[in-house]
């Protein structure tokens, strides 16, 4: 039996370590944000900014599963990579303005709410019930990888290069992601590197 499974449940893994990076990326630069010689946001501002971001996730949620179930997988996770990548990209360019910042975080959050709803139905097609549990641990566990990484990595960008190259560096790891999905992912009925056994 092939065990294609699992490099799968390890590009879910990677999509959600790289989600909960991109999304944590505005907390560590909160005190730049609000520092007097930064952005000179005040705390309020900064709450509408997170208040957007948690908004349009919530909302988008309701929506993306029923998309996802309608194009697929393989499109509906790299649609949603894709758009909360370029969110991050528009948040290094969008500089100061809030308007700029709370229109980047809403497209933020509209692109995060694909990564759970697309990783739980690709581990249902890759995987039988009784491993679904344990599938589904190992890809949640991005969420605290990310969570860990991004304080080590995020205010450390922010100081050698400036706060916007920390949106396009982690941005440009949903990129990087994006290249091994494609080329890696298709239905197993589909997969080249899944045999008959591992489907049955």
């Amino acid at each position: 039996m092939t065990k294609y499974r699992w490099t799968i449940v390890a590009l879910l893994l990677f999509s959600t370590t790289v989600n909960y990076m991109d999304r944590n990326v505005i907390g560590y630069l909160k005190d730049y944000f609000c520092d007097p010689n930064g952005f000179r946001w005040t705390s309020t501002e900064y709450s509408i900014l997170t208040s957007v971001f948690t908004a349009f996730y919530a909302g988008f949620t309701l929506i993306v599963g029923f998309v996802i179930d309608k194009v697929g997988t393989k499109l509906g996770l790299a649609a949603s990579l894709i758009v909360w990548s370029v969110a991050g990209l528009l948040s290094a360019l969008a500089g100061t303005k809030l308007g700029g910042q709370l229109a980047a975080r809403g497209l933020f959050g509209a692109g995060e709410a694909g990564n759970f709803p697309a990783a739980i139905k690709v581990t249902a097609e890759y995987f039988p019930k009784k491993d679904r549990a344990y599938a589904t641990s190992i890809f949640n566990a991005g969420a605290s990888i990310g969570a860990l990484v991004a304080p080590l990595t995020i205010p450390l960008l922010a100081k050698a290069w400036g706060w916007e190259m920390a949106f396009i560096v982690i941005g440009g790891l949903g990129f990087i992601w994006m290249g091994f999905w494609v080329f890696m992912y298709s239905k197993p009925s589909e997969s080249k590197h899944v045999n008959k056994a591992e489907l049955e």
